[in-house]
C-alpha cells in the first residue's frame, strides 16, 4: 500500500503511519510475567513484552482499539497512554466505560480531519470474539476499514479479535481491501475446551479467498499463553493455498517497514 509505514510492537499493537498521520491499534505495552484475568474462568499470562516502549512511541494522533476489556488488546500501560492520544475510536460500549471516545457499531463512519493531512475515514466493521451466542460473554468487538484519497487498490482493513463468520465475510462484499491486517492466533482456554475466539491459519486463507486483498499482514499471534497458532502454523496454511499464499507479508517486531 502506497506511503504507508508499519511498525508491529506486538500482539496486535501496530503503529500505523501515513501522510503524517501516526495510528495506533489496540495499544499492549505492559512487561511480560504477569497474568490477567479476561472473566467467566479465562486467563493468560503475558509472554514477551512490546518491541517498542510506550515512552519511545512519540505522540500519537489516534488510536483505534478494537475493544478495552480484554488486557491482550488494552493492558496497563496502553490504558495510561489513551489520554495522550488525540483522538480514541473504539466500540459504543467501550467509549462509555472509558470517556473521552469516540464510540462505533458495526458500519459506523468517523473521519480524522486535520489541516494539511488528507481526512481519513474509519469504517467500523462487524466482529464476533468466539463461538455463536458468546458476544454477551465476550463482549462487543469492532474492526476498523480506513480510507484516505489517493489509494489505488482500496481500504486499509483491520480485522479485529473475531472469528471466521457471516458479518467478516460481509466485509468482502462492502470494501474493496489493499492491506488486511489480520488478528489471528486461534486463541482457546482450557475452560472451554475446543471453542476458538480468534482466527485460525485456516479461516486467514478462507476469508483471503474472498477478499482478494494485494497484502496480508499477520498480527496477534504471539506474545500470549492463549494463542495457540503462532507464525509457523499460518505460514504452513498459506503455503498450502498457492491462490491466496502469496499474499502474506510479515513484519518484523521493532523498527517500521512499507508493507507493499
Amino acid at each position: 500500500m502506497k506511503d504507508v509505514r508499519l511498525t508491529h510492537i506486538g500482539g496486535p499493537t501496530v503503529l500505523i503511519e501515513v501522510h503524517g498521520w501516526r495510528l495506533l491499534t489496540d495499544p499492549t505495552f505492559d512487561a511480560p510475567g504477569r497474568r490477567y484475568d479476561f472473566g467467566w474462568g479465562t486467563s493468560s499470562r503475558k509472554l514477551t513484552g512490546p518491541a517498542i516502549t510506550a515512552a519511545e512511541l512519540g505522540p500519537i494522533d489516534a488510536v483505534l482499539l478494537t475493544h478495552d476489556h480484554h488486557a491482550d488488546n488494552l493492558d496497563d500501560a496502553g490504558r495510561a497512554l489513551l489520554p495522550t492520544a488525540g483522538t480514541v475510536i473504539t466500540t459504543a460500549s467501550g467509549a462509555r466505560r472509558l470517556g473521552n471516545a469516540r464510540g462505533l457499531t458495526p458500519w459506523d463512519t468517523t473521519r480524522l480531519d486535520e489541516p494539511g493531512r488528507p481526512s481519513i475515514e474509519i469504517t467500523a466493521t462487524p466482529c464476533r470474539h468466539g463461538p455463536p451466542l458468546s458476544r454477551p460473554v465476550t463482549g462487543d468487538v469492532i474492526g476498523f476499514a480506513l480510507r484516505w484519497d489517493g489509494q489505488d487498490h482500496g481500504a486499509l482493513w483491520i480485522s479485529g479479535d473475531t472469528v471466521l463468520y457471516d458479518g467478516v465475510r460481509e466485509v468482502a462484499g462492502r470494501v474493496e481491501v489493499d492491506l488486511a491486517l489480520l488478528h489471528l492466533g486461534g486463541v482457546r482456554f482450557p475452560i472451554t475446551g475446543p471453542l476458538r475466539y480468534t482466527m485460525t491459519a485456516a479461516d486467514a486463507v478462507n476469508l483471503c479467498r474472498q477478499l482478494r486483498p494485494r497484502t496480508v499482514v499477520p498480527v496477534h499471534y504471539e506474545g500470549w499463553q492463549h494463542f495457540h497458532q503462532g507464525r509457523a502454523a499460518v505460514e504452513q496454511a498459506f503455503a498450502a493455498a498457492p491462490d491466496v499464499g502469496a499474499l502474506a507479508r510479515w513484519l518484523p517486531l521493532g523498527p517500521g517497514t512499507d508493507p507493499c
